[in-house]
């Protein structure tokens, strides 16, 4: 079993992932009606009860992005003996990571949010996809240290 620092790199884009559920990317006021305003979050977990035009509408796909970014770490860790397989599961990974980012991107727009900014939950969703990248550098590494061994043998 060669698992050695890619664990460490996909469980804390794990980490960060869930965070994504708890902390919110964008802030800010939304409009509700012809002249009224709320102050609102955009989060991987979709706020209820805001009716259909409001930004939380158009977070299940970011949820699921993200439920699918959360899974797939887990299944990638315990996938330690495949490391090829590994690898591009983990490079599939890094795709879903920047398109979770371009999907809260798309969501702070002005269609929805009409001024506001950014918070830590931007920061989170931009180290997922630089924690997967090194995972699959450390993957790659043992890839060539295997096959360092097998030619001594």
């Amino acid at each position: 079993m060669l698992q050695r620092k890619q664990t460490i790199w996909a469980l804390l884009a794990i980490i960060c992932a869930a965070l994504t559920f708890k902390f919110s990317f964008y802030s800010g006021n939304v409009q509700v009606g012809a002249n009224g305003h709320v102050f609102m979050s955009l989060k991987a977990m979709p706020a209820i009860g805001f009716g259909s035009d409001s930004a939380s509408a158009g977070n299940v796909l970011i949820l699921i992005v993200t439920s699918i970014l959360i899974a797939g770490s887990l299944i990638n860790i315990f996938n330690y003996k495949q490391r090829s397989k590994q690898l591009w599961i983990t490079l599939g990974l890094i795709v879903l990571a920047l398109l979770n980012i371009f999907l809260y991107w798309r969501a702070s727009r002005p269609p929805h949010f009409l001024e506001g900014s950014y918070t830590i939950g931007a920061l989170l969703s931009l180290a997922i996809p630089l924690f997967l990248i090194l995972a699959a550098r450390g993957i790659t590494r043992d890839q060539k240290l295997v096959k360092s061994v097998d030619r001594l043998r």
